[in-house]
């Protein structure tokens, strides 16, 4: 198994005959993505690389019975995309557009949630189940198939400690970018949940970064409900106090958010956390998986 894609994917690419767009669906057909249509208003009865385009969702997800869109949209549009995917009937959204005015998403998430969707993201570099499916930027090539769960808020960070994982015979599960931004869909929390069910899992890596409290409150749903071995890494250690490091979630307000701080919670709940990206494979050994 896996969570939340797999070879039923049925995608929809939203905004496919942009650059962005076009690009990341042609990687995601040849990694072997059932990629069944896409969306660009206006563009309809086209098609891309032999994938149809519609001009909405409600056509497309008629005519293709998709059940998984990637958004790949301008940031003034890209909640109005979210909540027309959940309206359409699309169940798991994954949105790769950064700079979404925030009370715009939290307007989205809550027509999304209402609707029955999941939201992953936004900016965020998507979701791979590696030899299943890939929906997003992630590069492919790195990954391998295995059964360590992968949770990020760091696309970068992501693709350094798969790397690691990889060189060093742990394959994954699933890999989830989360976004960075201070308000995005699925938390550490949910997708913690989804791979303590996840017959093909067999321990979890989570990469926090400071800012927030979305480790923390990790940290505590760890301690209660979690019996699989988790390895953590945590970015911006050395960041100070009120500067916004890269996302725009990633920045200490106060005396909360620090690294010092989430690593001292998650190591008080018993997990391992590593010093640095490389480390992660080591601690990783100690469980024998």
């Amino acid at each position: 198994m896996s969570i939340l894609i797999d070879k039923q994917t049925r995608l929809i690419v939203q905004g496919i005959t942009g650059r962005d767009g076009l690009f990341h669906a042609k990687r995601m057909q040849e990694y072997g993505t059932n990629v069944v249509g896409g969306t660009s208003p206006g563009k309809g009865g086209t098609d891309v690389n032999g994938v149809p385009v519609f001009n909405t969702m409600y056509e497309a997800v008629d005519k293709t019975d998709a059940n998984t869109s990637v958004i790949f949209v301008p940031a003034k549009v890209a909640a109005d995309a979210i909540m027309e995917a959940a309206d359409a009937g699309i169940k798991l959204i994954i949105c790769i557009t950064e700079g979404i005015p925030t009370l715009d998403v939290i307007k989205a998430y809550r027509f999304a949630t209402a609707k029955g969707a999941r939201l992953v993201g936004p900016n965020c570099p998507g979701v791979i189940s590696p030899g299943k499916c890939l929906a997003g930027i992630l590069p492919g090539q790195i990954f391998s198939e295995g059964c360590v769960g992968v949770i990020s808020r760091s696309g970068t960070l992501t693709y350094e400690i798969v790397h690691h994982l990889t060189l060093n015979g742990m394959g994954q599960s699933t890999a989830v970018g989360m976004g960075g931004d201070p308000v995005t869909g699925l938390s550490f929390c949910d997708l913690l949940q989804m791979f303590q069910e996840d017959t093909q899992t067999k321990a979890i890596v989570m990469i926090g970064e400071i800012g927030g409290n979305a480790e923390e409150l990790a940290a505590e749903y760890i301690k209660q409900h979690m019996t699989k071995p988790v390895v953590a890494f945590i970015a911006g250690q050395s960041a100070p106090p009120g500067k916004q490091m890269g996302h725009a979630g990633a920045i200490i307000s106060g005396s909360s958010g620090s690294a010092a701080d989430k690593i001292a919670l998650l190591e008080a709940a018993g997990i391992k956390v590593a010093g640095e990206p490389s480390e992660v494979p080591l601690l990783l050994a100690r469980f024998k998986i």
